[in-house]
């Protein structure tokens, strides 16, 4: 019920006639804040300390292949949708005008139907991802949110664009197009490794094919394993983004407006890190030990690498795009880790970041469509004119740098300390991207809203009403997550630990001289 309310809701709002654009955006508002209800009323119910699988629904789909229409939750899928269905509602009312015609008396058309139908559309997949338990149709909506966010990118890009509306066009389809193929193309290699697992195992039954492999009833063969196991992680990675597949992602945010650039990265990649959970290391644990150095080194290469990138980057969005590599560098490590603190910090991580991303992008967003300009050097003094906004940025900034206070500190403490007691060398060394961290958005926060006011945002007004509702909830979760994190932590911990017994891995004991 969950996810069927927004893929009803977005093939009402697409029906909406075209003449009724204010009338469709409330509908989709109503649908996004109605299936927050009902994430909520999941969240209520479910029992942390209960079966591993909650709420499950299962329906015989397609008998012949052994397909079925398998849906359940567990702590981590739980936590990850009311996340989805907390962020939806802000996404829309942020982008409340970014499907109105370009330009008053314009012949040039814009859908808005189609753009907020289409977030809905997403929100529906990214749900339906998360509860599925059987492995063939999770690939199905794996694959499926892929045609939305094509036409998001390619149909609805950023106005504020230096080289005309021509040239912005071409880009949004190039980015567009790259975002589409680089998904594909790790859709069509997890294609091949599902349709092995179901030659080997016989089903596509998550929770059976776990079970045989844990009581020792389906012995797969080590090369099998492996193989099988790099096709799926292929294609998360590639959603995650883990370099060096993750090239897609800064076109891809740049090109967007700042609601969908929230979308790709604090809703729809999450799918790939969460299901490097649920499946990588369920269905394969002795293939996902035997990749875990590699692993880890891609994962501190994003780690660096992004971070490094995003200190070099003149466009604001791009910076924020590279940041995202790099989190989520810290992300991948922490499940790699293979600790149960590790393991626990990654998936608080893919919470706390949804959260701060959405608030540093959303505020950005704003404060670009007020100059019509993503270039950090078009800025200057902002914190003068419009304090509010700038003071939002300012939280939102050091969220991202993971200021102890800020949501996204406890995640990235518990991922560098359960890396540490397995990794110390990986763990050390990581520690470096939180360095530059600081680097990055406190530059970017100096160069845009410090020194002199420029002349091109003296008139800049301060962040209204509507703004105001999507940025304040925000700020309130990353600073009470900061503080008290721990109604996520006893939701998604029992989960963590039933990933640590699927891998046979127990916690490194610490190392304590005895008493002289």
């Amino acid at each position: 019920m969950t996810a069927a309310l927004p893929a009803v809701g977005a093939i009402a709002t697409a029906a909406v006639p075209a003449a009724q654009r204010t009338a469709a955006k409330w509908l989709a508002l109503l649908v996004s804040l109605a299936t927050l209800v009902l994430a909520i009323t999941v969240l209520v119910r479910f029992d942390p300390d209960g079966e591993r699988y909650q709420l499950t629904e299962s329906h015989a789909w397609i008998a012949d292949f052994g397909v079925r229409y398998e849906l359940g939750v567990d702590g981590i899928a739980v936590a990850l949708i009311a996340l989805t269905a907390l962020l939806i509602p802000f996404i829309i009312l942020a982008g409340w005008h970014d499907a109105d015609p370009l330009e008053t008396g314009s012949t040039r058309w814009r859908p808005t139907q189609g753009f907020f139908a289409l977030i809905l559309a997403v929100e529906a997949m990214v749900i339906l991802s998360f509860e599925a338990t059987d492995v063939f149709l999770f690939y199905i909506f794996f694959e499926a949110m892929l045609i939305p966010m094509y036409f998001l990118i390619g149909g609805f890009g950023d106005r504020a664009h230096e080289h005309g509306e021509k040239t912005a066009a071409t880009q949004r389809s190039y980015a567009a197009v790259k975002f589409l193929l680089y998904n594909l193309a790790g859709g069509l290699i997890m294609l091949a490794a599902v349709i092995g697992l179901y030659v080997v195992a016989g089903n596509f039954s998550l929770t059976e094919i776990a079970e045989a492999r844990a009581n020792g009833s389906l012995d797969m063969a080590t090369s099998t394993e492996r193989w099988l196991f790099l096709g799926f992680f292929f294609a998360f990675a590639v959603k995650a983004p883990l370099w060096p597949l993750h090239t897609w992602l800064p076109n891809a945010m740049q090109e967007s407006t700042a609601p969908v650039a929230v979308l790709i990265t604090a809703v729809v990649d999450k799918v790939g890190t969460f299901a490097m959970l649920r499946f990588c290391l369920q269905l394969f644990p002795e293939a996902s030990k035997w990749a875990t150095p590699a692993i880890l080194v891609l994962a501190l290469i994003s780690i660096i690498y992004g971070a490094l990138l995003a200190v070099g980057q003149r466009d604001i969005k791009r910076l924020i795009a590279y940041a995202s590599i790099s989190h989520f560098g810290f992300i991948i490590m922490g499940i790699f880790a293979m600790t149960s603190q590790g393991q626990s910090g990654a998936t608080l991580y893919m919470v706390n970041h949804g959260i701060s991303t959405a608030a540093l992008m959303l505020v950005a967003g704003f404060l670009i469509s007020r100059r019509g300009s993503r270039l950090i050097a078009d800025y200057g003094g902002v914190q003068k004119v419009a304090p509010v906004l700038a003071g939002t940025f300012l939280i939102g900034s050091l969220a991202t740098l993971s200021l102890p206070g800020l949501a996204p500190f406890v995640s990235e403490f518990l991922v560098l300390v359960g890396t540490f007691t397995r990794y110390p060398v990986i763990g050390i060394i990581a520690t470096f991207g939180i360095v530059l961290a600081a680097l990055y958005t406190l530059v970017l926060y100096q160069r845009t809203m410090t020194g002199p006011v420029k002349p091109e945002v003296a008139a800049m007004p301060d962040l209204r009403v509507r703004e105001l509702v999507v940025v304040a909830p925000l700020v309130v979760l990353l600073i009470f997550l900061g503080v008290y994190p721990k109604p996520v932590t006893d939701i998604v911990n029992p989960a963590v630990k039933q990933t640590m017994s699927d891998v046979q891995k127990k916690d490194p004991q610490p190392e304590v001289e005895a008493a002289k």
